[in-house]
């Protein structure tokens, strides 16, 4: 535990403190009073009703459209099932500003909506809607759908017999079994909707207005940071709260059910109702997932030739000091460092969780590993700007800044991907090793490695992924000279102009194909279908 706890304590929790205190620290002394004053700003409190709105909006709208493909996943069998559990996945491995910038080319000023009807939905509620369904369609889809594919098909078939309705019987016999999972997918949508920054900086143009993009404003723009801290410290207590919620439903998912193997419970559809159900579920999935993914292509192909591609290759003197298309190669090599440094935190931290005899410290350490994807970005970023900036850590103008923060946000996902494998490492083999005279170290070369070597992959691809597209942090720390693809997508849309706008789509496509490569060598490492998303 000592890494993790270390990395966490320097690179987390003390640039959150950090911007706090200085918020709140005026003239020398604390100012709690601060916290009424902002929430009784009449603009404030806007933006705190809009975040809870738009967010309890964009779950419902997603477990909406979601449950019916978890159900098809999960009990259907038929050819390219996996291919669509890909698919599905991913608009979330996609960078926020990639999804953002696909439903800009849908629905925004000449997109295909536009053209088509002269209707525009950028700067609307429903754009952000929207979007926030496509960016978190798979959470449903994976955490639901995997459950389900679980659950003994016979207990319902049982029910039906003595009598019940199909309705009847999914309503008390199937429902409860998966409600945990309906509310710990519901709450992880809640957590990544309420906390959204991209989509809406993108989407949401100067009406709408979240925590994230408000925290953001308050510190970049205004440079008001006593408000900042405020706001960072509400976004903090929800996240909070939301994780607590989070973790004791995951809790029950795991004790209060018995499952039996996938492969028993799929079969192929049964009449027209399943079948009408299957094609409704593709067509959804082609119309809210493909469609905004094939207008994004098409417009980074709008003009003669390559020509937008080709922009990237030289540099304006403007917007970047650098050619665009350098920030590829900035991006693979921060997310590589980023991946080596969560994977390293992670499974020490997965490791140290794993044991039985792991105290209270230990167990609570598990959901403060969660923190990192619900507490503002921004914060954590400009934290790194005032927190490491003076010895023995001054790290400001160090390259090694950037997958810091991106680290941060992928070691979460490699503590998921890990745990769930060594805990099913069966306890008498290490003790056999030891028994022998083998070494810890050994007892882990030769008897957890072999067992865990692919969920490890697994974990760093993951963690490749989400640190490729971290934006939040990295729009404070990456310099104009070494962008990442994420802020230089950010950076062209910021600025007027059709070459400008092709060229973002242009990066945007190359960041998809990137990402969308490495979920499909994911899918094919992946060997757990215990239902952990």
């Amino acid at each position: 535990m000592a890494l993790p706890v270390a990395f966490f304590a320097v690179f987390f929790a003390w640039p959150v403190a950090a911007i706090v205190a200085r918020g709140l620290d005026v003239d020398g002394g604390w100012r709690f009073g601060r916290l009424w004053d902002v929430l009784t700003e009449p603009g404030i409190r806007h933006v705190l009703w809009f975040t809870t709105w738009q967010a309890l909006a964009s779950t419902g709208l997603t477990l909406l459209l979601a449950l019916p493909a978890a159900y098809v996943l999960g009990r259907f069998a038929f050819p390219g099932r996996q291919l669509l559990r890909a698919v599905v996945t991913v608009p979330f491995v996609l960078p926020t500003v990639v999804a953002g910038t696909a439903f800009l080319a849908l629905l925004g000023r000449g997109g295909l909506l536009d053209e088509l009807w002269g209707v525009r939905l950028d700067t609307t509620v429903w754009a952000i809607l929207l979007a926030h369904v496509f960016f978190n369609y798979a959470v449903v889809v994976r955490t639901v759908g995997g459950l389900w594919a679980q659950l003994d098909p016979r207990q319902e078939e049982a029910a039906r017999m003595l009598g019940a309705s199909p309705l009847q019987a999914w309503r008390r016999v199937t429902l409860p079994a998966l409600a945990p999972a309906v509310a710990a997918a519901a709450l992880m949508v809640f957590l990544f909707t309420f906390t959204s920054f991209g989509v809406v900086q993108i989407l949401g143009g100067p009406r709408f207005s979240t925590l994230e993009v408000e925290i953001y404003r308050q510190t970049s723009e205004i440079f008001d940071l006593s408000t900042a801290a405020v706001l960072t410290l509400i976004q903090f207590a929800a996240v909070g709260a939301i994780l607590a919620v989070h973790a004791w439903t995951v809790r029950r998912r795991e004790t209060a059910l018995r499952l039996v193997d996938p492969a028993v419970t799929a079969r192929r559809p049964r009449g027209a109702g399943q079948w009408a159900l299957l094609a409704g579920v593709l067509g959804t999935v082609a119309v809210l997932i493909l469609l905004p993914l094939a207008v994004l292509v098409q417009r980074s192909l709008d003009a003669p030739g390559f020509a937008y591609y080709e922009a990237l290759t030289r540099a304006d003197g403007g917007t970047f000091l650098v050619p665009p298309i350098e920030a590829i190669g900035n991006s693979l090599e921060y997310a590589l460092a980023a991946t080596a440094i969560a994977v390293v935190v992670g499974a020490l931290a997965a490791a140290a969780l794993t044991r039985r005899d792991a105290g209270r410290f230990v167990r609570g350490f598990d959901a403060l590993l969660m923190l990192p994807l619900g507490v503002s970005a921004v914060t954590v970023g400009f934290g790194f700007l005032i927190a490491l900036d003076e010895p023995p850590l001054d790290l400001r103008a160090s390259w090694i800044l950037v997958p810091l923060a991106q680290a941060l946000v992928g070691v979460p996902f490699v503590v998921r991907t890990m745990l769930p494998v060594l805990r099913a490492v069966d306890v008498r083999l290490r003790e056999a090793a030891a028994v022998l005279g083998a070494s810890p170290w050994r007892v882990w070369r030769e008897v957890d490695l072999p067992m865990v070597r692919r969920a490890l992959l697994v974990a760093a691809g993951f963690a490749f992924a989400v640190s490729l597209g971290e934006f939040g942090a990295t729009v404070f720390i990456a310099r104009p000279d070494n962008p990442t693809l994420p802020v230089a997508v950010a950076r062209l849309l910021g600025r007027p102009g059709d070459l400008n706008y092709g060229q973002a789509m242009a990066l945007s496509t190359i960041l998809m194909v990137v990402c969308a490569v490495a979920l499909l060598v994911l899918e094919r490492l992946r060997t757990d279908r215990t239902g952990e998303f």
